[in-house]
């Protein structure tokens, strides 16, 4: 079986959430039609000619890719002009494109914590705070005899989480009362008698971007044919996600020995750098893509060294005399998220039965050549 494309973005959104992107960033279907069935997924970096050649040949249905080919409202479209042409051969080809950009670096277990994972970072924190997750307390009320079954489904459906704590809720046995009416097919009593039942009330924090998934998994598992619940916004407030990590190395290492880590982990043949090579660095940012003007925030954060691309001159001149040590692998480090992304769908979409392939392009989107 096929998964429709709906649903294939419907998994992508579950990773990158759209409402955690930047304002104004360009994301989401951006060409194409999901209302049809997807054989072959392609996951880029970069939507190019080369990249649609590629998905071309591989018969794919659908490119998911972090960087946006409309980033300006188009004025018009001409097919002899470089977009132009891409833009012809997806339409020509049936291939949507789909984008997931500051969503993806954000999210927890997106970007930028691929990043800090591959070069050794730990006890990572958000550079720069952008969405912090807003919660809401459900409460719902269950016949004893169902209360472990409606709990764990809940629970399992990713409610109940404080801070590091999951599985967080409160239960409470008491009685509650109802007279089915007309019509109804009541789970306990009968129509048009008072009805008293052992129950047990049910608390837990629900956060807003999970908070449909919950519901449906408690409806679902809950036997009653009219459910009681309720949700209260709540002044606790959940994580808060952000650009770039911050956190220590797994153990202090020469600014050298880092550069050495990045180029093989970030599959970059080479860097610049800014500071003294022979230095010792025990906490490091990383920023995915143009991180430079964060240069001040990490400072201030306590960082040794700043990992992100396109650092310009004055820039890595103000870090050289702030002693902030920089390495710059430059912008299609990104590229990390092809294969990342590609597991993760997959994955999704195996558990879910789906014979749709999901592939991570090999096309080098580097502009750059270093000679």
């Amino acid at each position: 079986m096929l998964a429709k494309g709906q649903t294939v973005i419907q998994y992508m959104e579950q990773l990158a959430p759209k409402h955690v992107a930047m304002p104004d960033d360009r994301i989401g279907l951006q060409l194409g039609t999901l209302n049809k069935e997807i054989k072959t997924v392609l996951i880029a970096l970069d939507v190019n000619e080369e990249v649609v050649e590629e998905a071309i040949e591989l018969g794919a249905d659908l490119i998911i890719a972090h960087h946006a080919i409309i980033y300006r409202p188009l004025k018009q479209l001409q097919t002899d002009s470089p977009m132009g042409k891409v833009y012809e051969k997806l339409i020509k080809n049936d291939i949507a494109v789909y984008i997931s950009h500051t969503n993806l670096d954000v999210t927890e277990g997106g970007m930028n914590d691929w990043m800090a994972e591959a070069l050794g970072i730990t006890n990572t924190l958000p550079i720069h705070d952008v969405h912090t997750e807003q919660l809401s307390k459900l409460v719902v009320f269950v016949p004893k005899s169902h209360h472990q079954e409606v709990l764990d489904a809940v629970l399992n459906a990713g409610a109940g989480s404080i801070g590091n704590y999951s599985h967080c809720s409160f239960n409470v046995e008491g009685f509650g009362t109802f007279v089915p009416g007309e019509g109804t097919d009541p789970f306990l009593g009968k129509q048009g008698k008072m009805e008293r039942a052992d129950e047990v009330r049910i608390e837990t924090v629900v956060p807003q971007n999970i908070r449909s998934r919950v519901i449906q998994a408690m409806l679902k598992a809950h036997p009653y044919e009219e459910v009681a619940y309720d949700l209260y916004p709540m002044d606790l407030k959940g994580r808060s996600l952000g650009l770039g990590r911050i956190g220590k190395l797994s153990e202090p290492v020469t600014l050298a020995a880092l550069v050495d880590v990045v180029k093989e982990k970030l599959e970059v043949p080479h860097v610049r750098v800014v500071g003294d090579l022979d230095r010792m660095v025990k906490k490091a940012a990383v920023i995915g893509g143009s991180g430079g003007s964060f240069m001040n925030t990490v400072l201030f954060k306590g960082a040794d060294v700043l990992i992100t691309g396109d650092i310009d001159y004055h820039t890595a001149q103000d870090a050289l005399a702030a002693g902030l040590a920089i390495i710059d692998p430059g912008h299609n480090a990104e590229k990390i998220m092809k294969l990342k992304v590609a597991e993760w769908m997959e994955g999704k979409l195996q558990e879910h039965r789906y014979d749709t392939r999901v592939i991570a392009s090999k096309v080098n989107t580097e502009p750059f050549r270093f000679i």
